[in-house]
Formats: C-alpha cells, sequence, structure tokens
C-alpha cells in the first residue's frame, strides 16, 4: 500500500519557519517527482513546490520562491519542505504529493498519482 504521510504542521507567527516532512512508503521513491501543494480555507489547491526524482531541479510558486526549500533524501524516502519568514497568507492545508511525472505541476492540482492527507500550518499575525 502507497502511503504519504505528511508531518510538521502547526501554528507558527509570521516570520517564523516550519519544516514539514513527508515520509513516503509502498513505491520506488526515486521513480517519482514530489512536490507539495496547499489548500486554504475556502480557496482551491495550488501548487507550492516540486522537486526532480534525484532532487537535480526545483520549481516553486512565485508566491513562496525565496522563502520556502523543497528537498529530498531517496535513502529515506523523504521529501521536505522547508518555509522560513512564513506569512498569514500561508496558511493551508499542505498535502504531499507524489507522480512519476514532473510535467506542468504548477497547473496539476488533483491529477498527481498520490497524495498525502495533509497537515495544516496556520500563521498568525
Amino acid at each position: 500500500q502507497v502511503q504519504l504521510v505528511e508531518s510538521g504542521g502547526g501554528l507558527v507567527q509570521a516570520g517564523g519557519s516550519l519544516n514539514l516532512s513527508c515520509l513516503v512508503s509502498g513505491l520506488t521513491f526515486s521513480n517519482y517527482g514530489m512536490g507539495w501543494f496547499r489548500q486554504a480555507p475556502g480557496k482551491e489547491r495550488e501548487f507550492v513546490a516540486v522537486i526532480t526524482w534525484s532532487g537535480g531541479s526545483t520549481e516553486y510558486t512565485d508566491s513562496v520562491k525565496g522563502r520556502f526549500t523543497i528537498s529530498r533524501d531517496n535513502a529515506k524516502k523523504s521529501v521536505y519542505l522547508q518555509m522560513n519568514s512564513l506569512k498569514p497568507e500561508d496558511t493551508a492545508v499542505y498535502y504531499c504529493a507524489a507522480d512519476r511525472s514532473v510535467a506542468g505541476w504548477s497547473r496539476r492540482v488533483y491529477g498527481m498519482e498520490y497524495w498525502g492527507k495533509g497537515t495544516l500550518v496556520t500563521v498568525s499575525s
């Protein structure tokens, strides 16, 4: 059974930092691009970041560039999202996702092969 389990969400003040983790099991991790999406209350799910199979390339949505960093550890079958300088508008449920293709992630908000159940990030002003 494929499982993606996120952790690391919580409540943080604006300007603070959080590190999200996603532990993956049940698949050949290195064959999958990994990424993060988020969904704020009342909003559509949006792309946040993606990292290629071996971590050689990353892509971010404009609103988090320079503040968030995605990384992966294939030996640990984990992907991370380091979030710095958090803003209230970053408040959302953050979802880990996996797909063998890394093409067009910014336009694919529901079509990933596998999803985690999400972890809530709340940023207070």
